[in-house]
């Protein structure tokens, strides 16, 4: 039986002012893995919590596409796989799944359809959940690279709560609001120049990006001057 959701978020690049070079939308998939919300006995959250705080934190063109989907691994796997090879997703996010309960298998079918693996990705995230609690090691969250002939994509499997959600690619921040811990964010659009995608700009207030000079475009270079002074 398809237990998946397919909704298209049509509004994103309509709100997207700043796109000097035309350059198309970044298009990124959420994935949320959760036996009893893709049942309907309980409403899923981090669908919801993925899509605000990505509209919060990237200013440039984004396009969504949202899966619901159950603890079944062939599922997991071939959503990831519609994402990247059809939709042609720059980005794949998951939540939920991670843990060590048996139907906790989102990790197992992510590195199946990997072709590399990312290890720094999972080693921060648990390394900043464990700020918050012990239980942090645990989670086998893990980072991949999913690459075809022509296209490439990251796909990084987060906490399944909110909360953490957020935490996580948000990093921590000390009581002045400065950055204390990075997030995992700060890396993906570096990450996703590398393997072919579209520039990706963040808000710094929410999370800020981090780029080797070399790889600022002019207006950036400008603004990471001027913030130096």
């Amino acid at each position: 039986m398809n237990m998946t959701l397919n909704l298209m978020n049509t509004t994103t690049m309509s709100t997207m002012a700043f796109n000097v070079e035309q350059e198309r939308a970044l298009r990124i998939g959420l994935v949320s893995i959760s036996d009893r919300a893709a049942s309907g006995v309980y409403q899923d959250q981090g669908l919801p919590a993925l899509e605000a705080w990505l509209q919060q934190a990237i200013s440039s063109p984004i396009a969504l596409h949202q899966r619901l989907i159950a603890d079944e691994r062939a599922h997991i796997e071939a959503c990831l796989i519609e994402l990247v090879d059809q939709l042609q997703c720059d980005l794949v996010l998951t939540t939920g799944g991670t843990g060590p309960a048996r139907r906790d298998v989102t990790p197992e079918a992510t590195l199946a359809v990997a072709t590399r693996e990312m290890p720094g990705f999972g080693e921060q995230m648990r390394q900043i959940s464990l700020a918050f609690v012990p239980t942090a090691i645990l989670s086998r969250q893990v980072g991949v690279l999913r690459e075809t002939a022509n296209h490439a994509a990251l796909i990084l499997n987060l906490p399944g709560q909110p909360k953490a959600i957020r935490e996580t690619l948000e990093g921590l921040k000390n009581p002045d609001g400065t950055q204390k811990v990075p997030g995992i964010f700060a890396a993906v659009p570096y990450c996703i120049d590398l393997i072919g995608g579209p520039y990706c700009e963040t808000r710094p207030e929410v999370c800020a990006a981090f780029r080797p000079k070399s790889a600022l475009r002019p207006q950036q270079q400008a603004q990471q001057a001027q913030q130096q002074q």
